[in-house]
């Protein structure tokens, strides 16, 4: 039996990623499941990396019910992070490169000592040097934002961008802290990272666990985005976004008009 075109696959989302354009979903007719699924993503990333781009992290994704609920799927799922995602706070998203970008507040977390493949952290402060708050800006290369689990996991898990606020200490607690999203200076979302897996630190073990079922192995130094602490709101040309994390502080981007 012939398996999913993987390298195909890639080349599609690649190119809808590219161009800005959506793209049909894919794997129902193509016969993509969860496994393959993330070896699209492999391919998917690798083609960003063969023209310069670097890995600097990690993300999950489907963390909350919330966002489990608004797109339709129930598993935790994790993507690939490259330097040219990251834009500085404060700054500026060209949106022209996406098709229809929403944002959502998250917690970031600095990663330090990791323990060996297939252990769980141990001390959470030997495996994370620092926290911060956090925008990520999702953009599904899928026509009218739907996909199917392994259809979200092929495109990368919707990465688009993301930002981190300052570093800090880890806090004591990062379990029920306080989360707003604001849209040109209104609330646009209330949370808490308690919808993070219930504590953002268990999103550290779920990223471990499943990375490494696909030979991915975390490393220091990397940024690791532990989910969105509320639904994703769509992000407008012009618009002015801060997330706003309790003992953690303030994270901004702009959109470009």
């Amino acid at each position: 039996m012939i398996g999913p075109d993987i390298a195909g696959i890639a080349e599609t989302l690649g190119t809808a990623a590219d161009t800005a354009t959506a793209t049909a979903q894919l794997a129902a007719e193509t016969g993509l499941d969860v496994d393959a699924a993330y070896a699209v993503q492999t391919a998917l990333v690798q083609r960003r990396l063969d023209r310069g781009e670097r890995l600097v992290g990690l993300k999950m994704g489907l963390t909350s019910k919330a966002k489990m609920a608004q797109v339709g799927v129930d598993e935790v799922i994790w993507g690939r992070l490259t330097d040219t995602m990251r834009i500085p706070d404060g700054g500026t998203v060209d949106m022209a490169a996406f098709i229809h970008p929403r944002v959502e507040p998250e917690v970031a977390f600095l990663l330090d000592r990791l323990p060996e493949p297939g252990e769980p952290v141990g001390d959470f402060t030997d495996a994370v040097r620092a926290v911060a708050p956090a925008i990520e800006l999702i953009d599904s290369r899928y026509a009218n934002f739907t996909f199917s689990l392994p259809d979200v996991i092929a495109d990368n898990t919707s990465a688009g961008a993301f930002v981190i606020g300052p570093w800090s200490p880890v806090p004591d607690g990062l379990d029920n802290l306080g989360v707003l999203l604001e849209i040109d200076g209104r609330l646009a979302q209330v949370g808490s990272t308690a919808a993070i897996l219930g504590d953002p630190r268990r999103a550290l073990d779920e990223g471990i666990r499943l990375a490494g079922r696909h030979g991915v192995r975390l490393r220091e130094g990397w940024v690791f985005l532990a989910g969105a602490a509320t639904a994703a709101v769509p992000l407008r040309a012009g618009a002015h976004v801060r997330a706003v994390v309790e003992k953690l502080g303030t994270a901004s981007l702009r959109a470009s008009s």
